[in-house]
């Protein structure tokens, strides 16, 4: 638990403590300790340990022990390290397993060593100990068809086949997928056929594959169509279906799907991470609805969503890209962090905009209006006193600037906005006061 956790130090600690006690460590605890150091990077320490083992009687590294220590170097690109290995295993009698196996070619495939890839493929078949399985097949059309290598995909697939290797859903996924980042929309179909004829149920994975692949190529309405069977056919979207959808949205321009998406994510129980609403915030950001960003910036915060580095960037962004210089350059000087409770250094919303100028408050509106609406007993109990003050001094001048907003030359809209406009896509709004400041 400690190795998966990325705590070898607490591992290695723990260790020590039961050596102490006077308790033999088994080869499971050793193994155990070998895959804290593996997982954690540390090959070195992982290494010492499976000497440590040798030298002991009854703790001889088995077949577990190297597969792990195996897995490891794989996913660390130590290739060097798995030969000898092997030949460690060798020495010792110890023999591969089916495991072990997919283990190397999923490793060497990932890493686009094909000629290892199959050299691997060679010894499994040559091996008594084992033959390859549908991991296998999943591993090598993987390795050929993410890299668009279509053809030697196709060929291995009608190889395994020969071999007797029945494909299974993850095998489908991974052809829809390839046949996807290719363009072959056609032969991805076909899969799909290929899949209702056989019996194969699509499954969440599916679909969220099929809907990534038409929202990156610009297909909204395919998209919303196998959007809308996912849903018919009783499966429920999660958060990678929603971020597709959305990222689909953005490079499109269609923000106002973009707000109906929202508000399913808000009737349902999906857990979002950054990477969700960063792709809608540079969406926003794109299309210059400043406002908006600072109302989604308060949706995160309810959902206890902390800014990263990406936030602050797209934020900083958007103001440059609207003409706010100064409040950009403020922003980018006051990313600073303030103690939470828990004791965590968290980034805070409104201390990014602790000057009253004009900028700042305007992107506080959306927070005096939330605020002033349904949630404020809400937004009220979850905003630091440092967040109240800078929201009350909001409402002191908020009177003032709507004067000004409304007489200011300032005021008037923006380039992109003016071509939404005159595209007939934006209403054109004549001026209050057209000849004030004439």
């Amino acid at each position: 638990m400690l190795g998966k956790c990325r705590q070898p130090k607490q591992a290695s600690l723990l260790f020590e403590l039961t050596w102490s006690d006077g308790i033999q460590p088994t080869v499971d605890v050793y193994t155990a300790l070998v895959s804290a150091y593996g997982l954690s990077g540390l090959l070195d320490e992982a290494f010492h340990t499976l000497d440590l083992m040798k030298s002991v009687s009854d703790c001889k590294p088995d077949i577990y022990t190297y597969s792990i220590l195996i897995n490891c170097c794989m996913k660390f690109r130590s290739f060097d390290l798995v030969k000898g290995l092997l030949a460690g295993m060798s020495y010792f009698g110890v023999e591969c397993t089916a495991v072990t196996y997919n283990t190397i070619i999923d490793g060497y495939g990932k890493a686009k060593l094909f000629e290892l890839t199959e050299n691997s493929l060679m010894d499994m078949i040559e091996s008594d100990a084992c033959n390859p399985d549908v991991f296998t097949l999943n591993s090598f059309i993987g390795a050929y068809g993410y890299r668009g290598k279509i053809e030697e995909m196709e060929k291995w697939f009608d190889e395994f086949q020969i071999m007797g290797i029945r494909p299974d859903v993850k095998t489908f996924n991974i052809l829809i997928k390839s046949y996807g980042k290719a363009g072959m929309y056609e032969k991805m179909g076909s899969v799909l056929e290929f899949m209702t004829k056989r019996f194969f149920s699509p499954t969440v994975v599916t679909f969220n594959i099929v809907i990534e692949v038409f929202g990156k190529s610009g297909s909204i309405e395919k998209m919303e169509e196998f959007f809308l069977k996912m849903k018919h056919q009783g499966m429920k979207p999660t958060a990678v279906t929603y971020f597709a959808l959305v990222s689909a949205y953005s490079k499109s321009g269609l923000l106002h799907r973009i707000d109906s998406v929202m508000r399913q994510v808000e009737n349902s129980d999906v857990v979002l991470d950054m990477t969700f609403f960063n792709c809608i915030l540079s969406a926003y950001g794109q299309a210059g609805e400043i406002k908006k960003m600072g109302e989604l910036l308060l949706a995160m915060k309810e959902r206890n969503c902390k800014m990263d580095k990406i936030t602050l960037a797209m934020l900083m962004q958007a103001y440059k890209k609207q003409g706010m210089i100064e409040a950009a350059e403020e922003l980018e000087d006051k990313m600073i962090s303030e103690e939470d409770k828990s004791g965590r250094c968290v980034p805070s919303v409104f201390q990014l905009f602790s000057n009253e100028n004009e900028e700042n408050c305007l992107f506080l509106e959306p927070v005096y209006e939330a605020v002033s609406g349904a949630k404020k007993k809400y937004v009220l109990r979850n905003l630091s006193r440092t967040e109240l003050q800078l929201v009350l001094a909001w409402m002191k001048i908020a009177t003032e600037l709507q004067k000004i907003n409304k007489d200011s030359p300032l005021a008037r809209p923006t380039m992109s906005v003016v071509v939404k406009m005159l595209e007939g896509q934006v209403e054109i709004m004549p001026p209050p006061k057209p000849f004030n400041y004439m």
